[in-house]
């Protein structure tokens, strides 16, 4: 069917409706008056077929000024929400914008809540009940619990009587409390994640067109981008914050980066020279201006455990990180004075520990390798005499021990906690026999297992004794071992390399040193033969009785050299008497004054025990292999 034209002239006045914006009712004028004019049945039809045309274009202008203002009214809010920095002040405007686009009476956004799983009710605009303002919402209850848990916009024009959405008390409460009626409910996405809600909605039926639906759900698009940006820029400004901050710190603390790096050089440089784990700790204690100090003691056992991944923790006043290697704990480095302790200075201690066990692990496998060769030379000195000097002498120097110079032999044996154990004596055996190496790699001497013990070979300086070197070699390894350690020692060997058959013999006198010390109730001592009095000429290879003699009477024998006294005969009259002055001044045919002066002096002289059961009959022995030796040298 063809369209019918208007005819020329009857557009003029629809023109100038259209060009002064009239409301549709004054579309209607010129036909009326034409029809009261008495204007034809042509010109009347010409007249509503322009009537019509200009409906028509005042319809398409009406929505294209509609969608402009839309259009206009979304880039307007995208351009405030752009310009917001703050997420409280976003998601006002948001709601604002809402109630301003759709003309409602209340709008409104709740966001979800992840961790309680609902949505709750984050901003309102026009809304006056405090308890729908408070309003939380489980997933799929109320209208908007639907939206939210499908993503989907749902819109009512009569909340109580819509059944597609399940109704609560609660949510029922509140909507009534605010009067709503038609609501318009449109999701908050970021990709496929749904945020929150928007709403819209009206104290009055009310339906929601499609263009309406869809214009807020543009707007919903516009205004979760920007509650994203605003997180964004809230994460942004935190952590520029956070960089700031840590400018601060790089500022401040920048004598903190030098000292990290000046203990990383030394620790490198210590490292290439083959430093000590003590070279460690002094140089990392000059870095952090307190003291550092390397530990293994049982007080760090439980640090130790805690704190396997070589982390630094605080314990009272100090700081303690772990020195560990392939799953074994090695010790610890503790810091002391200085409680408060930089975070650089921290990883500075770390790093320290860690070149501590490398340091560590080099050193044990050095260590182990030559304690195998000092093993292995003193087992030769002690099983084969007759080896060549030379090579002795030049097996010795590779570590760095002198077999010219005076040594002493010791024999050393652990008194173990538990003895039935066969698991832990073995165990302690290769615990004495690493101790007793290390102490030998230190005192430039050897040592062996030998005997379900250690033997050690010892240099022996010009003002030490067997007797001294046992007791501190005791003291040293049952420190180290924290368990009792028995030493005896054997007669000094002036040069080892030229006669190795005077070890064995010694070795011989060191082990029944050790075995008195033992039976004598005296374990986890050291002693020489000549500590033992007569017993020690029992014990001694060389029976060196001018020594023992020497030991015990020496010094009144000296007196009455030096000053023509008569002492010793007054010390022999006193023994044969029953120790009894009054019986001694008759067989001396002296005053007992003079027999009571005469002890007094043999007091000062042996000392104020020497009256004691055991002392007096060591003294009683000496006096009688004097008298031998005197009447043998007449």
């Amino acid at each position: 069917m063809s369209q019918e034209h208007p005819r020329p002239g009857s557009e003029a006045p629809y023109l100038e409706l259209l060009a002064r914006g009239a409301t549709p009712d004054a579309y209607e004028r010129p036909v009326l008056l034409a029809r009261a004019d008495g204007a034809s049945p042509e010109t009347l039809a010409a007249l509503e077929a322009a009537k019509l045309q200009a409906l028509r274009v005042r319809a398409e202008l009406e929505g294209r000024r509609r969608r402009e203002a839309e259009l206009s009214a979304l880039f307007e809010t995208a351009h405030d929400l752009a310009g917001l920095r703050d997420l409280d002040a976003v998601l006002q405007a948001i709601v604002q914008r809402a109630r301003s686009l759709l003309g409602t009476e209340v709008a409104y956004l709740s966001l979800n809540d992840p961790v309680a799983g609902d949505t709750y009710m984050r901003v309102t605009e026009g809304s006056v009940s405090a308890r729908f303002q408070q309003l939380r919402l489980g997933m799929g209850e109320g209208l908007g619990g639907l939206v939210a848990q499908s993503a989907r916009p749902y819109a009512t024009e009569s909340y109580f009587d819509d059944a597609r959405f399940r109704h609560t008390w609660t949510i029922d409460s509140g909507v009534r409390d605010e009067g709503l009626v038609a609501i318009l409910g449109v999701p908050l996405t970021l990709g496929s994640q749904v945020i929150g809600v928007l709403f819209a909605a009206d104290r009055r039926a009310r339906v929601f067109e499609r263009e309406q639906i869809a214009l807020l759900g543009s707007f919903a698009a516009h205004a979760a981008v920007a509650i994203d940006t605003a997180n964004l820029l809230a994460e942004t400004r935190s952590a520029l914050a956070e960089l700031e901050a840590a400018n601060e710190i790089i500022r401040d603390r920048s004598g903190v980066i030098e000292r990290a790096s000046e203990v990383h050089d030394r620790l490198t440089e210590l490292v290439l020279r083959g430093g000590g784990v003590h070279d460690v700790a002094s140089a990392v204690s000059e870095v952090l201006d307190g003291t550092v100090e390397f530990t293994d003691s049982e007080e760090t056992a439980e640090v130790v455990a805690a704190g396997a991944d070589g982390r630094a923790v605080r314990r009272g006043e100090d700081w303690v990180v772990t020195v560990s290697a392939g799953g074994e704990n090695l010790g610890a480095l503790v810091l002391h004075g200085h409680p408060a302790l930089d975070p650089v200075d921290r990883r500075t201690l770390e790093r320290a520990a860690l070149v501590t066990s490398l340091l560590l692990l080099a050193r044990r496998s050095a260590g182990e390798a030559e304690q195998r060769v000092r093993g292995e030379l003193l087992d030769d000195l002690l099983d084969a005499p007759d080896r060549d000097p030379r090579l002795l002498r030049e097996r010795a120097a590779r570590l760095r021990a002198d077999l010219d110079a005076p040594h002493v032999v010791l024999a050393a044996r652990i008194e173990a906690s538990d003895p039935a154990s066969a698991e832990r004596e073995s165990a302690d055996r290769q615990r004495l026999g690493a101790a007793a190496s290390h102490l030998a790699g230190t005192r430039r001497g050897l040592a062996a297992a030998r005997d379900g013990g250690a033997v050690l070979l010892l240099p022996l300086g010009p003002k030490d004794s067997p007797a001294a070197i046992a007791r501190r070699v005791a003291g040293h390894l049952g420190d180290s071992l924290r368990e009792p350690v028995t030493v005896g020692a054997g007669a000094p060997v002036d040069a080892p390399a030229a006669r190795p058959g005077a070890i064995a013999e010694a070795y011989g006198e060191a082990r029944r040193c050790l075995d008195a010390l033992r039976l004598l109730g005296r374990s986890g001592e050291g002693a020489a033969a000549r500590d033992f009095g007569f017993l020690g000429l029992l014990l001694a290879d060389g029976r060196d009785i001018t020594g023992f003699v020497d030991r015990t009477i020496g010094e009144v024998v000296a007196y009455d050299r030096r000053r023509g006294t008569d002492l010793v005969r007054t010390l022999d009259a006193y023994f044969a008497c029953g120790m009894s002055p009054a019986r001694t001044k008759d067989e001396l045919h002296v005053h007992v004054n003079t027999v009571a002066q005469r002890l007094e002096r043999i007091a000062r002289l042996l000392g104020p025990d020497w009256q004691t059961p055991a002392h007096a009959l060591e003294v009683q022995l000496a006096l009688r292999l004097h008298g031998l030796s005197a009447a043998v040298a007449r």
